[in-house]
């Protein structure tokens, strides 16, 4: 019994918060809150899905440098108002749910495989299938498209002045707090002297992170202060743990960077996870990933149509967010998505009375939600869905209130069916690319330790798209046995390689 409720706690535990869910948090808040504002001002909440749809770009680039997340934004922005144009376009010209459906999925698919291989993070594909699967639903005439598409990219302008507003307090607060995690990281595999894998591997991917996270930044007298830190926290021994743990406390803390930075070289530091020439192999194996969605998606509304439900934009929903990069995450993702969902049902139940007052109080209760469910998404995915669902029925809400048993039942239909509908696709389309992207990730792991000098960028690219290729594969329960033995030993040495040339940078430094 122990072993068969494991997999049950683990989809269900809560986790530790994570640093930067309060930015996301806030700046959601205030983009949606000053768009409906504006619009509660006019009298005019009907039009809410569009403008708040481009605010909730302000969810996206939070650990970015202000001038890469300057472009990020924009595109992030025209991204959500093109699918949001093919979505209203197809409301426009046809009254057929099932052409709807699949219109809704094959942009749930696109959205799936262009946030996957651009890695833009949190929340990574459910917003813009979210929007655009809403609109595909809402009535609609063409001569209205051109507006309501203008209203969501003035909302993506709110989102875009937002996210870029604390670079007037702490233009480099991104770059710190990545160096932040780099240390933290690195002092707790120090301290444990590095005897755990997952540890070794996560200290690796946040220095990475580091490294990319300040070349992504403009040159300057600070981020070369950052750089030489993170060069001295990469080559430090064992002896070194509580000196990193001091620096980030420091940087977490202090305008001032940490005086004891020395004067180590920055040489040849890694240019981020997954660039070139590693990026085919891990744009490759999102093919079927992308089919699974689309499939998924199309066969959750048209069930939810059969059922009953008119606008099945939330099966469609459901069934995108629940299939993940494997069967494994998916199942826990089903699982995680139904519990949320029914109690986000039952608390927007409990809510009615307080909603039904008035509009100001359907904007106050749906920016609250909008608050927990970015506060508690790093905790689990159920606990923020529990917030998410009824900011999702609000919204329908804005163009006029419907019966609010009529809005439960059908919501709590397309979140069964989607779910459903999503594990069974992903049972019946199998990822047979995650396997060979197993084989590919090591061949070039061992190919770069086979030479001469390994290349660090290099050597720890293939050492990140090694360990996501083997947790990938290993979830999908349909796949062959990996190469276990090869995979940990290329993992060994791999490390010590690395840690061969942080020691001589160290040496070098001294």
């Amino acid at each position: 019994m122990p072993n068969l409720l494991h997999p049950l706690r683990d989809a269900l535990r809560l986790r530790a918060v994570k640093d930067l869910w309060h930015q996301r948090a806030v700046s959601v808040v205030v983009a949606v809150g000053i768009v409906e504002g504006v619009l509660l001002a006019l009298g005019r909440l009907d039009l809410v899905l569009y403008a708040a749809g481009g605010g909730l770009c302000a969810l996206y680039g939070h650990g970015l440098p202000y001038a890469a997340r300057a472009r990020t934004l924009a595109l992030v922005v025209l991204g959500m108002a093109a699918g949001g144009a093919v979505a209203l376009t197809t409301a426009a010209l046809t009254d057929a749910t099932a052409v709807r459906v699949a219109v809704a999925s094959a942009l749930a698919a696109a959205h799936k495989v262009v946030c996957d291989a651009t890695r833009i993070g949190p929340p990574g594909n459910v917003i813009f299938t979210f929007v655009a699967a809403s609109a595909a639903f809402v009535p609609q005439t063409p001569a209205q498209v051109p507006a309501h598409v203008g209203l969501m990219v003035l909302g993506g302008a709110v989102a875009w002045l937002v996210g870029m507003a604390p670079a007037l307090v702490r233009p480099h607060g991104p770059e710190r707090a990545a160096v932040v995690r780099a240390l933290e990281a690195r002092a707790r595999v120090l301290a444990s002297d590095g005897t755990t894998a997952r540890a070794r591997h996560e200290a690796t991917a946040a220095v990475n992170a580091a490294w990319h996270t300040l070349r992504a930044a403009g040159p300057g007298a600070h981020r070369a202060g950052l750089e030489r830190l993170l060069a001295r926290a990469d080559a430090t021994g064992p002896a070194g743990a509580r000196r990193l743990s001091a620096w980030a406390r420091e940087l977490r803390t202090a305008r001032a960077l940490p005086e004891d930075t020395g004067a180590a070289p920055v040489t040849e530091a890694p240019t981020g996870p997954l660039t070139a020439p590693f990026r085919g192999p891990s744009m490759r194996h999102l093919a079927p990933i992308g089919l699974r969605v689309g499939l998924g998606s199309a066969a959750a509304g048209w069930v939810s149509t059969a059922l009953g439900v008119d606008r099945p934009y939330w099966a469609v929903v459901t069934a995108a967010a629940v299939l993940a990069a494997n069967t494994t995450l998916s199942w826990q993702r089903a699982l995680q998505r139904v519990l949320g969902n029914l109690l986000g049902v039952l608390l927007f139940t409990a809510l009615v009375p307080f909603t039904a007052t008035g509009a100001g109080a359907l904007i106050v209760t749906a920016l609250a939600c909008n608050f927990a469910a970015e506060a508690t998404i790093a905790r689990n995915y159920w606990l923020a869905s529990a917030f998410v669902t009824p900011m999702a029925m609000i919204m329908t809400e804005f163009a006029g209130l419907q019966p609010a048993g009529r809005l439960v039942a059908d919501r709590w239909l397309d979140t069964v069916v989607g779910a459903a509908a999503g594990l069974v696709v992903c049972f019946a389309v199998p990822n047979r690319r995650a396997g060979r992207r197993v084989g590919t990730a090591l061949d070039l792991l061992e190919d770069e330790l086979a030479a001469p000098l390994p290349r660090e960028p290099r050597l720890t690219a293939a050492l990140l798209e090694l360990r996501e290729a083997a947790d990938t594969a290993s979830g999908e329960w349909w796949s062959g046995p990996l190469p276990e033995e090869r995979i940990t030993d290329a993992e060994r040495r791999g490390h010590l390689a690395l840690a061969v040339r942080r020691g001589g940078r160290s040496v070098t430094a001294a």
